[in-house]
Protein backbone atom coordinates (compact mmCIF):
# COMPACT_ATOMS: atom_id res chain seq x y z
CA UNK A 1 0.00 0.00 0.00
CA UNK A 2 1.00 3.33 -0.89
CA UNK A 3 -0.36 7.08 0.79
CA UNK A 4 -0.56 8.31 -2.22
CA UNK A 5 -2.68 5.63 -3.76
CA UNK A 6 -4.76 6.24 -0.46
CA UNK A 7 -4.99 10.10 -0.97
CA UNK A 8 -5.96 9.84 -4.71
CA UNK A 9 -8.39 7.26 -4.22
CA UNK A 10 -10.76 9.13 -1.40
CA UNK A 11 -9.90 12.49 -3.60
CA UNK A 12 -12.08 10.77 -6.29
CA UNK A 13 -15.07 9.77 -3.72
CA UNK A 14 -13.65 5.88 -3.70
CA UNK A 15 -14.77 3.95 -0.07
CA UNK A 16 -11.15 2.80 1.69
CA UNK A 17 -11.14 -0.72 2.35
CA UNK A 18 -10.50 -2.46 6.30
CA UNK A 19 -7.00 -2.89 5.20
CA UNK A 20 -6.29 0.42 4.11
CA UNK A 21 -7.78 2.10 6.85
CA UNK A 22 -6.29 0.03 9.77
CA UNK A 23 -2.42 -0.03 7.86
CA UNK A 24 -3.47 4.18 7.31
CA UNK A 25 -3.27 4.34 11.02
CA UNK A 26 -0.59 2.39 11.72
CA UNK A 27 1.78 4.28 9.41
CA UNK A 28 0.87 7.38 10.62
CA UNK A 29 1.30 6.43 14.23
CA UNK A 30 4.64 5.17 13.40
CA UNK A 31 5.93 8.17 11.88
CA UNK A 32 6.12 6.85 8.73
CA UNK A 33 3.29 9.04 7.10
CA UNK A 34 4.05 12.52 8.09
CA UNK A 35 1.42 15.21 8.64
CA UNK A 36 1.69 16.95 5.42
CA UNK A 37 -0.08 13.76 3.88
CA UNK A 38 -2.11 12.79 6.22
CA UNK A 39 -3.22 16.55 6.38
CA UNK A 40 -3.83 15.68 2.38
CA UNK A 41 -6.12 12.78 3.37
CA UNK A 42 -8.31 14.73 5.95
CA UNK A 43 -8.96 17.20 3.14
CA UNK A 44 -10.14 14.13 1.12
CA UNK A 45 -12.10 13.24 3.57
CA UNK A 46 -13.74 16.13 4.30
CA UNK A 47 -14.87 17.28 1.44
CA UNK A 48 -15.94 13.14 0.03
CA UNK A 49 -16.86 11.91 3.52
CA UNK A 50 -16.81 8.43 4.63
CA UNK A 51 -19.55 5.79 4.81
CA UNK A 52 -20.52 4.30 8.02
CA UNK A 53 -18.59 1.07 7.34
CA UNK A 54 -14.97 3.10 6.80
CA UNK A 55 -16.37 5.29 9.81
CA UNK A 56 -16.57 2.34 11.88
CA UNK A 57 -13.34 0.62 10.64
CA UNK A 58 -11.74 4.21 11.50
CA UNK A 59 -12.84 4.16 14.91
CA UNK A 60 -11.84 0.95 15.54
CA UNK A 61 -8.09 1.07 13.86
CA UNK A 62 -7.99 4.37 16.23
CA UNK A 63 -8.79 2.20 19.33
CA UNK A 64 -6.44 0.01 18.29
CA UNK A 65 -3.36 2.16 17.83
CA UNK A 66 -3.21 2.26 21.84
CA UNK A 67 -4.50 0.61 24.92
CA UNK A 68 -8.15 0.31 26.38
CA UNK A 69 -8.82 0.97 30.16
CA UNK A 70 -9.69 -2.30 32.00
CA UNK A 71 -12.57 -0.98 34.66
CA UNK A 72 -13.94 -4.46 35.05
CA UNK A 73 -13.55 -4.58 38.41
CA UNK A 74 -15.79 -1.18 39.05
CA UNK A 75 -19.05 -2.20 40.26
CA UNK A 76 -20.62 1.22 39.35
CA UNK A 77 -21.94 1.94 35.76
CA UNK A 78 -19.72 3.83 33.79
CA UNK A 79 -21.03 6.59 32.16
CA UNK A 80 -19.45 9.50 29.96
CA UNK A 81 -20.89 13.31 28.88
CA UNK A 82 -19.06 14.78 26.10
CA UNK A 83 -19.31 18.00 24.44
CA UNK A 84 -18.89 18.36 20.62
CA UNK A 85 -17.35 21.88 21.88
CA UNK A 86 -18.91 25.82 22.08
CA UNK A 87 -17.80 28.72 22.71
CA UNK A 88 -18.01 28.92 27.30
CA UNK A 89 -19.08 25.09 27.52
CA UNK A 90 -17.56 24.17 30.27
CA UNK A 91 -20.62 22.00 31.59
CA UNK A 92 -17.92 18.60 31.95
CA UNK A 93 -16.61 20.48 35.22
CA UNK A 94 -20.27 20.27 36.68
CA UNK A 95 -21.46 17.03 35.48
CA UNK A 96 -18.41 14.94 35.90
CA UNK A 97 -18.08 15.39 40.12
CA UNK A 98 -22.17 15.71 40.66
CA UNK A 99 -22.43 12.03 38.76
CA UNK A 100 -19.41 10.64 40.90
CA UNK A 101 -21.00 11.94 44.08
CA UNK A 102 -23.73 10.20 43.12
CA UNK A 103 -22.27 6.67 42.67
CA UNK A 104 -21.62 6.75 38.89
CA UNK A 105 -18.27 6.05 37.76
CA UNK A 106 -17.20 8.95 34.72
CA UNK A 107 -14.34 7.99 32.87
CA UNK A 108 -14.17 11.09 30.89
CA UNK A 109 -11.55 11.22 28.65
CA UNK A 110 -11.51 14.92 26.75
CA UNK A 111 -9.93 17.02 24.15
CA UNK A 112 -8.31 20.31 23.48
CA UNK A 113 -9.83 23.41 21.82
CA UNK A 114 -11.11 23.04 18.74
CA UNK A 115 -10.84 26.26 16.31
CA UNK A 116 -12.76 28.95 17.85
CA UNK A 117 -14.44 26.23 20.60
CA UNK A 118 -12.79 25.46 23.61
CA UNK A 119 -11.59 22.34 24.73
CA UNK A 120 -11.97 20.57 28.16
CA UNK A 121 -8.37 19.66 29.00
CA UNK A 122 -7.15 22.99 28.52
CA UNK A 123 -9.79 24.39 30.98
CA UNK A 124 -8.45 21.86 33.53
CA UNK A 125 -4.83 22.29 32.71
CA UNK A 126 -5.42 25.81 33.35
CA UNK A 127 -5.07 24.57 36.98
CA UNK A 128 -1.66 24.79 38.43
CA UNK A 129 0.05 21.02 38.84
CA UNK A 130 -3.78 19.35 37.76
CA UNK A 131 -2.65 16.97 35.09
CA UNK A 132 -4.29 15.53 32.05
CA UNK A 133 -1.41 12.22 31.65
CA UNK A 134 -2.51 9.91 33.63
CA UNK A 135 -1.42 5.65 32.84
CA UNK A 136 -4.22 3.48 32.09
CA UNK A 137 -3.93 1.85 35.72
CA UNK A 138 -3.56 5.25 37.34
CA UNK A 139 -7.34 6.27 35.45
CA UNK A 140 -8.82 2.83 36.59
CA UNK A 141 -7.44 2.84 40.34
CA UNK A 142 -8.64 6.83 40.58
CA UNK A 143 -12.28 5.53 39.31
CA UNK A 144 -12.30 3.24 41.40
CA UNK A 145 -11.40 5.16 44.76
CA UNK A 146 -13.56 8.24 43.84
CA UNK A 147 -15.50 7.93 40.93
CA UNK A 148 -13.66 10.03 38.33
CA UNK A 149 -10.62 10.81 36.66
CA UNK A 150 -10.10 13.45 33.84
CA UNK A 151 -7.75 12.85 30.97
CA UNK A 152 -6.80 13.20 27.50
CA UNK A 153 -5.55 11.40 24.94
CA UNK A 154 -2.00 9.76 25.38
CA UNK A 155 0.82 7.51 23.72
CA UNK A 156 -1.18 4.74 25.73
CA UNK A 157 -4.68 5.36 25.08
CA UNK A 158 -6.16 6.05 21.45
CA UNK A 159 -2.66 8.02 20.07
CA UNK A 160 -4.47 8.28 16.70
CA UNK A 161 -6.81 10.38 18.03
CA UNK A 162 -4.40 13.05 19.64
CA UNK A 163 -2.19 13.54 16.61
CA UNK A 164 -5.00 13.41 14.46
CA UNK A 165 -7.14 15.73 16.71
CA UNK A 166 -4.12 18.32 17.16
CA UNK A 167 -3.80 18.29 12.78
CA UNK A 168 -7.66 18.53 12.34
CA UNK A 169 -7.71 22.10 14.20
CA UNK A 170 -5.01 23.66 12.11
CA UNK A 171 -5.85 22.48 9.08
CA UNK A 172 -9.61 23.55 8.51
CA UNK A 173 -11.06 19.75 8.30
CA UNK A 174 -12.38 20.18 11.73
CA UNK A 175 -15.99 20.20 10.45
CA UNK A 176 -16.58 16.88 9.40
CA UNK A 177 -19.12 14.30 10.46
CA UNK A 178 -17.39 10.71 10.05
CA UNK A 179 -14.00 12.37 11.55
CA UNK A 180 -15.37 13.87 14.78
CA UNK A 181 -17.69 10.52 15.00
CA UNK A 182 -14.58 8.43 14.87
CA UNK A 183 -12.46 10.96 16.97
CA UNK A 184 -14.97 10.76 19.74
CA UNK A 185 -16.38 7.58 20.04
CA UNK A 186 -12.42 6.08 19.55
CA UNK A 187 -12.07 7.73 23.31
CA UNK A 188 -15.21 6.52 24.99
CA UNK A 189 -14.48 2.85 24.09
CA UNK A 190 -11.10 2.82 24.93
CA UNK A 191 -12.09 4.45 28.27
CA UNK A 192 -14.16 1.72 29.31
CA UNK A 193 -17.82 3.61 29.58
CA UNK A 194 -21.01 1.94 29.06
CA UNK A 195 -23.08 4.62 28.74
CA UNK A 196 -22.69 7.84 27.14
CA UNK A 197 -24.83 11.38 26.83
CA UNK A 198 -23.71 13.54 23.70
CA UNK A 199 -23.99 16.78 23.95
CA UNK A 200 -24.21 18.13 19.98
CA UNK A 201 -24.36 21.47 19.45
CA UNK A 202 -25.74 23.47 16.76
CA UNK A 203 -25.39 27.54 15.76
CA UNK A 204 -22.69 30.28 15.49
CA UNK A 205 -20.59 29.04 18.46
CA UNK A 206 -20.85 25.37 17.21
CA UNK A 207 -18.89 23.42 14.75
CA UNK A 208 -21.99 23.23 13.17
CA UNK A 209 -23.64 26.34 12.46
CA UNK A 210 -27.37 24.66 11.13
CA UNK A 211 -29.35 22.59 12.84
CA UNK A 212 -29.15 20.14 10.20
CA UNK A 213 -25.30 18.84 10.68
CA UNK A 214 -25.69 18.84 14.09
CA UNK A 215 -28.24 16.32 14.08
CA UNK A 216 -26.79 14.62 10.85
CA UNK A 217 -23.64 14.07 13.40
CA UNK A 218 -26.45 13.21 16.66
CA UNK A 219 -27.73 10.66 14.88
CA UNK A 220 -24.47 9.14 13.73
CA UNK A 221 -23.26 9.15 16.46
CA UNK A 222 -25.56 7.40 17.78
CA UNK A 223 -25.68 4.92 15.68
CA UNK A 224 -22.40 3.89 15.49
CA UNK A 225 -21.79 4.12 18.78
CA UNK A 226 -24.61 1.35 19.43
CA UNK A 227 -22.98 -0.43 17.22
CA UNK A 228 -20.17 -0.65 19.14
CA UNK A 229 -21.97 -1.25 22.48
CA UNK A 230 -22.90 1.83 24.88
CA UNK A 231 -26.03 2.89 25.04
CA UNK A 232 -26.09 6.51 23.78
CA UNK A 233 -28.16 9.51 23.73
CA UNK A 234 -27.75 12.98 22.32
CA UNK A 235 -29.17 16.40 23.18
CA UNK A 236 -29.10 18.91 20.04
CA UNK A 237 -28.19 22.25 22.46
CA UNK A 238 -28.00 26.01 20.79
CA UNK A 239 -24.68 27.72 20.87
CA UNK A 240 -25.67 30.93 18.73
CA UNK A 241 -24.30 32.61 22.43
CA UNK A 242 -21.93 31.64 24.42
CA UNK A 243 -22.73 29.29 27.37
CA UNK A 244 -22.25 30.92 31.14
CA UNK A 245 -20.72 34.23 31.55
CA UNK A 246 -17.20 33.55 31.13
CA UNK A 247 -14.89 32.57 28.10
CA UNK A 248 -11.27 31.26 28.69
CA UNK A 249 -9.81 28.66 30.70
CA UNK A 250 -9.20 29.43 34.42
CA UNK A 251 -12.11 32.23 33.56
CA UNK A 252 -14.19 29.12 32.61
CA UNK A 253 -12.92 27.00 35.39
CA UNK A 254 -13.63 30.38 38.32
CA UNK A 255 -17.15 30.33 37.03
CA UNK A 256 -17.80 26.43 37.57
CA UNK A 257 -16.23 26.94 40.97
CA UNK A 258 -18.37 30.00 41.96
CA UNK A 259 -21.41 28.03 40.69
CA UNK A 260 -20.07 24.95 43.10
CA UNK A 261 -19.80 26.96 46.04
CA UNK A 262 -23.32 28.25 45.53
CA UNK A 263 -22.71 31.35 44.85
CA UNK A 264 -25.22 32.94 41.76
CA UNK A 265 -24.36 32.23 38.11
CA UNK A 266 -25.89 32.24 34.68
CA UNK A 267 -28.69 30.67 34.18
CA UNK A 268 -28.41 28.72 30.42
CA UNK A 269 -24.42 27.29 32.09
CA UNK A 270 -26.42 26.08 35.50
CA UNK A 271 -29.88 24.31 33.93
CA UNK A 272 -27.59 22.70 30.71
CA UNK A 273 -25.60 21.53 33.40
CA UNK A 274 -28.49 20.06 35.83
CA UNK A 275 -30.35 18.39 32.74
CA UNK A 276 -27.02 16.28 31.23
CA UNK A 277 -26.45 15.78 34.99
CA UNK A 278 -30.08 14.15 35.31
CA UNK A 279 -29.72 12.47 32.04
CA UNK A 280 -26.11 10.92 32.91
CA UNK A 281 -27.75 9.23 36.06
CA UNK A 282 -31.43 8.30 34.31
CA UNK A 283 -28.50 6.28 31.56
CA UNK A 284 -26.52 4.91 34.32
CA UNK A 285 -29.94 3.50 35.95
CA UNK A 286 -29.16 5.36 39.06
CA UNK A 287 -33.03 6.48 39.02
CA UNK A 288 -36.13 5.82 37.46
CA UNK A 289 -37.42 9.33 36.31
CA UNK A 290 -35.90 12.64 34.96
CA UNK A 291 -37.52 14.18 37.71
CA UNK A 292 -35.86 12.09 40.59
CA UNK A 293 -32.72 12.23 38.78
CA UNK A 294 -32.86 16.35 38.63
CA UNK A 295 -34.14 16.61 41.85
CA UNK A 296 -30.86 14.17 43.08
CA UNK A 297 -28.11 16.93 40.89
CA UNK A 298 -29.74 19.94 42.72
CA UNK A 299 -29.04 18.75 46.03
CA UNK A 300 -25.52 17.54 45.46
CA UNK A 301 -24.85 20.87 43.55
CA UNK A 302 -26.69 23.18 46.64
CA UNK A 303 -25.32 20.86 49.13
CA UNK A 304 -21.36 21.57 48.46
CA UNK A 305 -20.53 17.62 47.61
CA UNK A 306 -20.15 18.56 43.98
CA UNK A 307 -17.34 20.84 44.77
CA UNK A 308 -15.55 18.37 47.68
CA UNK A 309 -15.81 16.07 44.60
CA UNK A 310 -14.22 18.10 42.32
CA UNK A 311 -11.09 18.79 45.02
CA UNK A 312 -10.86 15.68 45.64
CA UNK A 313 -10.47 14.61 41.98
CA UNK A 314 -8.08 17.48 41.54
CA UNK A 315 -6.25 16.11 44.48
CA UNK A 316 -5.44 13.04 43.06
CA UNK A 317 -4.77 14.53 39.93
CA UNK A 318 -1.84 16.46 41.16
CA UNK A 319 -3.69 20.13 40.91
CA UNK A 320 -2.85 22.70 43.49
CA UNK A 321 -5.65 23.10 45.80
CA UNK A 322 -5.43 26.70 47.22
CA UNK A 323 -6.29 28.27 43.68
CA UNK A 324 -9.38 25.75 44.22
CA UNK A 325 -10.16 26.49 47.59
CA UNK A 326 -9.19 30.72 47.39
CA UNK A 327 -9.84 31.25 43.40
CA UNK A 328 -8.55 34.62 44.51
CA UNK A 329 -5.42 33.57 44.44
CA UNK A 330 -4.80 32.66 40.95
CA UNK A 331 -2.42 35.38 39.38
CA UNK A 332 -4.51 37.63 37.04
CA UNK A 333 -3.89 39.18 33.64
CA UNK A 334 -1.94 41.85 32.87
CA UNK A 335 -4.02 43.78 30.92
CA UNK A 336 -8.14 43.97 30.92
CA UNK A 337 -10.21 46.18 28.96
CA UNK A 338 -13.81 46.43 29.49
CA UNK A 339 -16.62 47.52 26.84
CA UNK A 340 -19.60 49.99 27.89
CA UNK A 341 -22.69 50.26 25.84
CA UNK A 342 -22.94 53.39 23.37
CA UNK A 343 -26.93 53.07 23.86
CA UNK A 344 -29.63 52.11 25.92
CA UNK A 345 -32.09 48.82 25.26
CA UNK A 346 -31.61 45.50 25.13
CA UNK A 347 -28.99 42.75 23.87
CA UNK A 348 -31.19 41.56 20.76
CA UNK A 349 -27.53 39.19 19.57
CA UNK A 350 -24.65 38.33 20.77
CA UNK A 351 -22.24 36.61 18.54
CA UNK A 352 -20.77 33.43 20.03
CA UNK A 353 -18.39 32.95 16.96
CA UNK A 354 -16.99 36.70 17.29
CA UNK A 355 -16.75 35.87 20.66
CA UNK A 356 -14.71 32.66 20.36
CA UNK A 357 -12.53 34.45 17.89
CA UNK A 358 -11.98 37.24 19.98
CA UNK A 359 -10.61 34.57 22.44
CA UNK A 360 -8.34 33.12 20.32
CA UNK A 361 -6.91 36.26 19.56
CA UNK A 362 -6.48 37.26 23.24
CA UNK A 363 -4.47 33.52 23.82
CA UNK A 364 -6.62 31.84 25.40
CA UNK A 365 -7.26 29.32 22.20
CA UNK A 366 -4.54 27.97 19.28
CA UNK A 367 -4.19 29.50 16.11
CA UNK A 368 -1.18 27.20 15.22
CA UNK A 369 -0.83 23.58 16.45
CA UNK A 370 2.18 24.69 18.27
CA UNK A 371 0.85 27.99 19.84
CA UNK A 372 1.10 27.76 23.66
CA UNK A 373 -2.13 29.19 25.38
CA UNK A 374 -2.63 32.30 27.88
CA UNK A 375 -4.48 30.48 30.91
CA UNK A 376 -5.36 34.12 32.35
CA UNK A 377 -6.93 35.64 28.88
CA UNK A 378 -10.34 35.31 27.70
CA UNK A 379 -14.03 37.24 28.72
CA UNK A 380 -16.10 37.83 31.20
CA UNK A 381 -20.00 38.66 29.56
CA UNK A 382 -21.57 40.92 31.79
CA UNK A 383 -24.78 41.39 29.59
CA UNK A 384 -26.01 38.43 27.34
CA UNK A 385 -28.83 38.02 25.01
CA UNK A 386 -32.25 39.32 26.28
CA UNK A 387 -30.54 41.58 28.80
CA UNK A 388 -31.63 45.18 29.38
CA UNK A 389 -28.52 47.99 28.63
CA UNK A 390 -28.52 51.57 30.00
CA UNK A 391 -25.86 54.05 28.11
CA UNK A 392 -22.64 53.81 29.53
CA UNK A 393 -23.08 49.78 30.96
CA UNK A 394 -20.09 47.21 31.00
CA UNK A 395 -20.88 44.34 28.51
CA UNK A 396 -17.89 42.52 28.58
CA UNK A 397 -14.11 43.14 29.41
CA UNK A 398 -11.60 41.28 27.57
CA UNK A 399 -8.23 40.37 29.63
CA UNK A 400 -4.72 39.10 27.93
CA UNK A 401 -1.12 39.04 28.78
CA UNK A 402 -0.39 40.52 25.86
CA UNK A 403 -1.59 44.34 25.56
CA UNK A 404 -0.93 44.08 21.44
CA UNK A 405 -4.14 41.70 21.54
CA UNK A 406 -6.30 44.10 21.85
CA UNK A 407 -5.88 45.43 18.35
CA UNK A 408 -8.04 42.04 16.65
CA UNK A 409 -10.20 41.27 19.51
CA UNK A 410 -11.92 44.08 20.83
CA UNK A 411 -13.38 45.12 17.51
CA UNK A 412 -14.80 41.49 17.37
CA UNK A 413 -16.00 41.33 20.72
CA UNK A 414 -17.86 44.64 20.27
CA UNK A 415 -19.26 43.97 16.79
CA UNK A 416 -20.25 40.62 18.56
CA UNK A 417 -23.20 42.92 20.65
CA UNK A 418 -26.00 43.90 18.77
CA UNK A 419 -28.47 46.24 20.78
CA UNK A 420 -32.27 47.11 20.27
CA UNK A 421 -35.48 48.58 21.88
CA UNK A 422 -37.13 45.68 21.78
CA UNK A 423 -36.75 42.84 24.11
CA UNK A 424 -36.02 39.95 21.65
CA UNK A 425 -37.43 36.86 21.13
CA UNK A 426 -36.24 33.37 23.32
CA UNK A 427 -34.94 30.53 22.00
CA UNK A 428 -34.64 27.55 23.57
CA UNK A 429 -31.31 26.08 24.73
CA UNK A 430 -32.51 22.74 24.44
CA UNK A 431 -33.60 21.64 21.04
CA UNK A 432 -34.54 17.74 21.08
CA UNK A 433 -33.31 14.55 22.45
CA UNK A 434 -31.90 11.26 20.14
CA UNK A 435 -31.65 8.17 20.69
CA UNK A 436 -31.70 4.71 18.76
CA UNK A 437 -35.50 4.93 19.47
CA UNK A 438 -35.64 8.45 16.92
CA UNK A 439 -35.49 12.19 17.86
CA UNK A 440 -38.00 13.60 20.24
CA UNK A 441 -38.76 17.93 21.44
CA UNK A 442 -37.30 18.26 24.37
CA UNK A 443 -40.24 19.88 26.88
CA UNK A 444 -38.25 19.62 30.21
Amino acid sequence: MHIIDIITRKQAGSELSHAEINWLIKEYISGRIPDYQMTALLMAIYFQGMSRRETVDLTLAMIASGSRADLSAIRRPKVDKHSTGGVGDKVSLLVAPIAASLGVAVPMISGRGLGHTGGTLDKLESIPGFTTNLSLDRFAEQIAAVGCALIGQSDEIVPADQKIYALRDVTGTVRSIPLITASILSKKVAEGAESLLLDVKFGRGAVFAEVEGARELAINLVAIGSELGMKVHALLTNMDQPLGCAVGNWLEVRECLDIMAGKPGSDDLRELSMVQAALMLQLAGKYASYTSARQAAEETLSSGRALEKFIEIARLQGANLSVLEKPDLYPQAEHCQTISAMTSGYVQDLNALAIGKAAIYLGAGRLRKEDDIDNTAGLILHKKRGDSVQAGDPIVTLYTSQEANFAESIPLATAAYQLGAQTPRRSPLILSEISEAGEKPWTE
